[in-house]
Parts: C-alpha cells; structure tokens; sequence
C-alpha cells in the first residue's frame, strides 16, 4: 500500500509546482509558499504546502495548495456513497486550486485532483480517485467555453469514450447552486469515487486531468487579460463571485471534508475570492452582456 500513496503523492507535489511557476511568470508577481504540519496532538495528522498568490496585476487571488492528511476514521461526506467504509481510518491527498483573476473578462478557474484510501481494519485498503476542472465566466465568450471542453474531452479520451460526457454532465449537477436553480459557470468535468479502471489506470486518468489544467485555461487567460474593463464590469465581478461563495460554502463536498475532518482551515477556504458582494434581486438590463451570461452561458448545454 505505502508505494501506491507515495507515487501518488510524489506526482501531486510536482503538479502544484508546475502550476504555481506557470502563474507566477504570467502573473509576473510571487506566490507566498506556506508549508504546514499539523500538530502531534491532534487526531488528523498530516502536512502540505499551500501557495498563494495575491494582489498581483493579473490574479487578484490565486491559491494552489496540496495536503496530505491521515485520520482516525472517514467523515461523514467522504462516505454517503461507502455506507460500508463509515468509521475506517484513512489517509487522504490530493491538488486543489481556484484563481480568481483581475479582470471581469478572465473567467475564474477551479481545479481538484485527490486521492483517497480506506483503511478497513484487517481488510486491504480501498482506494478512489476524484477531481476535475470546471471554469466561471463572468463575460461569456463562445471560443472560450469550446476550448475549455475540448481540453477536457481530450485528457479523458484514451480512459474510454463514456467518460467526458458521463463526467461533463456529472459536473453539470454537482456545480449547480440548488437553492437558486442556477449553474456556477459553464462546467467542465468531475468525477468521484472513482477506482473502475483499477489503481493503475484510474490513476492514469488523475494525471491526465491534471495535466489538461494549464492548457486548458492559461490560453483563456492569454486572450482576455487585456480586454478592457471598468466600474460596470467590476460590480458585476463582484456580484457573481458572491454566487461562487454560495456555492462553496453550502454545497462543496470538498469543503465540508476538510471542514469535518479537521483539516486546516486556512488551506480548505483558499478558494475564497478576496472580495464578493451581494445585491437583493438584481436585474440586469435585457440584450447586455451580463443578461447573455445568464441565458446564453449558464444553462447546461453541449459545447462540443
């Protein structure tokens, strides 16, 4: 078992390192570098790195972190699909990022690649895969959306031809704020409680995905991070990443692990953007561009 979790591991610390020197130099600012131990006398035990990059002239906010914990037993979110592992200890790892850029016209990006094992007893441990990378336009471009797709139809090609669209509507239902019937961006793809392909190949896929970010998103950015931009442009921002908290607070699975698991607090609301607002029953005007995200973007549609 200890082989499989350290190459795991081995492969996530690299990932993060990858993607923090990419947005560095896009960014031309320097990412803060916190690495972490929990403490001995607390029930998780663990360490990480969280990285974050903040007030820089493209990213607002941009946090990458990796964690690596073992608990005495499995919380509750982790195992509402595994009613029979409910109490197993566990060990637990993974890459998890958000950017919130600058600019209204760069779309904010969420990316999650982990690993989790079960240590049932005497039993040999079982393990499962999860991640994905979906994108939050606050301005909509149509070659945008199709790029981003595209990228993740393609990393998950060699694992099968069900799995984009099996985990693109998979993202399409988990990334939706129920308590609003609305969608937080235009998706991408996720999956859970992954090990179908075996441990090699499941974890085959992880790479794959995690692999796709960069190219998936950092063209994006290249096209956008000059657009133009003003008061109107920012409010709306603002306006739509109060949704993006909504979400992540309420609904995440992701948080609400780390959150019950005891895990660090400072690395689990990473995603947070460093501002968002609130409006009570905000319309926007017919024909604008903020209206076109609404009817235009958001409702769940094929991209390819």
């Amino acid at each position: 078992m200890q082989a499989e979790p350290q190459a795991v591991g081995d492969w996530l610390r690299g990932l993060q390192a990858r993607i923090i020197e990419t947005i560095e130099r896009a960014d031309g600012g320097r990412a803060v570098r916190d690495a972490w131990r929990k403490p001995p006398d607390e029930p998780l035990q663990g360490d990480g790195l969280t990285c974050i990059l903040e007030g820089g002239d493209l990213f607002e906010r941009a946090g990458c972190g990796f964690s690596h914990v073992r608990g005495p037993r499995l919380p509750p979110s982790a195992t509402q699909h595994r009613p029979e592992l409910a109490g197993a200890p566990f060990e637990a790892m993974g890459v998890s990022l958000v950017f919130h850029p600058r600019n209204p016209y760069v779309p904010t990006v969420h990316m999650n690649v982990r690993m989790i094992a079960a240590l049932p007893g005497d039993a040999d441990p079982v393990c499962w895969f999860g991640g994905g990378m979906d994108l939050t336009p606050y301005y909509g471009f149509e070659e945008d959306a199709v790029h981003f797709h595209r990228s993740c139809r393609d990393a998950l090609a060699p694992f099968g031809e069900d799995k984009y669209l099996r985990f693109k509507a998979w993202c399409d239902e988990y990334f939706c704020l129920k308590h609003r019937g609305e969608q937080r961006g235009i998706g991408g793809i996720f999956f859970d409680d992954f090990s179908e392909l075996g441990f090699e190949h499941s974890f085959g896929m992880l790479q794959a995905v995690g692999d796709a970010f960069l190219p998936a998103y950092m063209p994006i950015v290249e096209r956008r991070r000059a657009t133009p931009w003003g008061s109107r442009e920012r409010d709306f921002q603002l306006y739509r990443r109060g949704r993006y908290v909504e979400f992540n607070l309420v609904w995440d699975r992701g948080t609400h692990f780390g959150l019950q698991s005891g895990g660090r607090t400072e690395s689990i609301l990473l995603s947070m953007p460093p501002q968002a607002s609130w409006s009570y029953r905000r319309e926007e005007a017919p024909d604008s561009a903020e209206a076109r995200l609404y009817t235009d973007f958001l409702p769940r549609r094929e991209w390819l």
